[in-house]
């Protein structure tokens, strides 16, 4: 058994690569990912489901949410003298959940886990795998549709544990995973789609989009790095270019990975004390963790005008691994089961021999 960067026990079996993603310039608008109406299940599952249904755009799935305490505690002091990973701006309010006193913010609270409890979720995000597998299998065969999931977080929200949790098992054949890093020279001279878009998976693939092009009315806003006329104008966009890619034969599912600031602050302590985890931590993340408050505000205009029925939000309950990974970890397989895939019937005549 090895530990991975989450902090749990994990075996070796159909470990996927993915592009490293060391910490950028800009850091903190972390990738997100994508879901149906209402992932967790009859009950809603305690997550949220974003679609431009309900007033303002926003449209809360079943389910009361619930106060839980961190499933990992707090983390101890660090003992070699770095002090605790705070960010300017930390106070007792951040226990809220949203860790910003009034102001728009992410809906929902964090701590969240929908009524579940973390063996059975477990036990379920297993289960949930070993049918991702088979479903990934018949998407390939199928070769009608693919699925684009975008991963969206602040900084430590679980982008990457949704990835190596979730996806744990698929075929790497199958799956491509891309992390939207600052911009090359290149990319920035071009119009800010035009990465994504060679980015999108083809037919009978499933592609993540680890960090994504919501980055653009995220980080770019937040640290004013071009005129608000500019990152509004995105947002129309943006839907347009899902609106595009759902037509095309893409199922979007798009997941907001939703962070306590204090617990945020927990797993930068845990970076900052772990040598092996120490890769993970950058001076930024605490110049990033001071403007909360903003990042806040942009996400919950993000999620309201980019919430269409074609490529809804998900906003999952990030504070607990295990529920998060359930959460997505169903939706996923909720899509794919939606697409009523099959494989092909075995055909004849010249030419007709598969590879492989």
């Amino acid at each position: 058994m090895d530990v991975d960067g989450d902090g749990d026990a994990v075996d070796a079996e159909g470990a996927m690569v993915q592009e490293p993603d060391p910490a950028s310039a800009v850091g903190a608008g972390e990738g997100a990912s994508p879901a149906p109406r209402e992932p967790g299940g009859p009950d809603g599952g305690g997550a949220a489901a974003v679609d431009g249904g309900g007033a303002g755009g926003l449209r809360r799935a079943p389910g009361k949410a619930r106060r839980v305490s961190a499933e990992d505690g707090e983390a101890p002091a660090d003992r070699h003298g770095r002090g605790r990973a705070r960010g300017e701006g930390d106070d007792a309010g951040e226990r809220a959940g949203g860790g910003s006193a009034g102001g728009p913010r992410i809906p929902g609270d964090p701590r969240d886990t929908g009524g579940e409890t973390k063996e059975a979720a477990k036990a379920e995000t297993g289960r949930l795998r070993r049918r991702l597998a088979v479903l990934q299998e018949k998407l390939y065969a199928d070769g009608r549709y693919a699925l684009l999931i975008v991963l969206q977080g602040m900084d430590a929200s679980g982008k990457d544990g949704v990835v190596r949790h979730v996806f744990r098992g698929v075929n790497p054949q199958g799956v491509r995973v891309h992390s939207f890093k600052q911009p090359t020279p290149r990319e920035s001279a071009q119009d800010f789609l035009w990465r994504v878009h060679q980015a999108v998976p083809p037919k009978g693939m499933i592609g993540i989009f680890n960090r994504s092009h919501y980055e653009d009315v995220l980080v770019v806003r937040v640290h004013g790095l071009v005129p608000e006329g500019v990152w509004r104008s995105r947002y129309a966009r943006i839907n347009d270019f899902e609106h595009l890619l759902a037509e095309s034969g893409v199922r979007i599912l798009k997941f907001c990975l939703h962070i306590s600031k204090e617990e945020q602050r927990r797993r930068f302590d845990r970076r900052l004390l772990d040598a092996r985890r120490h890769w993970k931590f950058s001076p930024d993340d605490l110049r990033e963790r001071q403007h909360w408050a903003e990042y806040q505000r942009a996400y919950a205009e993000m999620l309201e005008a980019c919430a269409t029925p074609h490529a809804p939000w998900t906003i999952v309950p990030a504070d607990h691994k295990w529920y998060r990974n359930l959460v997505v970890g169903r939706a996923v397989v909720a899509a794919l089961e939606e697409m009523r895939l099959h494989y092909p019937q075995l055909r004849s005549g010249p030419g007709a021999a598969g590879e492989g």
